[in-house]
């Protein structure tokens, strides 16, 4: 059996199961299954948008968000589906620093969940820095069920990388 790059943290029997789904044909069916629709934000006018929408939902005192795109240069070579940054810039005497959230071009063609999940977790960065307790409980306040969606995007990407090795 192949390693499983993307779950190696999970617990052995969690790891085992998806192995299963491997061998026996079946992982393609089971998201298939269980994240059949495909989302419609394909322009990064339509992400920002609706990556404004669930900051103003859940995060209406974080920093305001100056750019959100798709970008076709992240992907898991970088080990980065999404990427939060802070570029700062003086401009006349004050220094200003301008907030970009990049979401992998990947996620054009995955689940709506699938989209949200990356969407919140880079939104959870605005208040939480650092992949810690409070990090998590702030995505999944903003996400109920978000482990399980993490979770099952490591097993997409899992199945991704079989169907189209690299």
């Amino acid at each position: 059996m192949t390693a499983l790059r993307y779950l190696q943290a999970y617990p052995m029997h969690l790891q085992q199961q998806v192995m299963h789904m491997i061998a026996d044909g079946r992982l393609g069916d089971y998201l298939t299954t269980r994240y059949p629709a495909r989302h419609q934000i394909q322009s990064d006018k339509a992400l920002y948008a609706y990556t404004l929408g669930l900051k103003q939902e859940h995060l209406r005192n974080a920093p305001n968000i100056d750019k959100v795109l798709y970008d076709n240069r992240l992907d898991l070579t970088h080990r980065a589906l999404g990427l939060h940054t802070a570029v700062s810039r003086v401009q006349g005497g004050k220094l200003k620093a301008k907030k970009e959230i990049r979401v992998a071009a990947l996620f054009k063609e995955a689940a709506p969940e699938f989209l949200q999940m990356i969407v919140v977790h880079e939104l959870a960065h605005l208040k939480e820095y650092d992949h810690n307790k409070a990090f998590y409980k702030l995505c999944e306040y903003m996400l109920p069920g978000y482990h399980q969606l993490e979770f099952d995007l490591r097993v997409y990407l899992t199945w991704r990388e079989l169907v189209a090795p690299n």
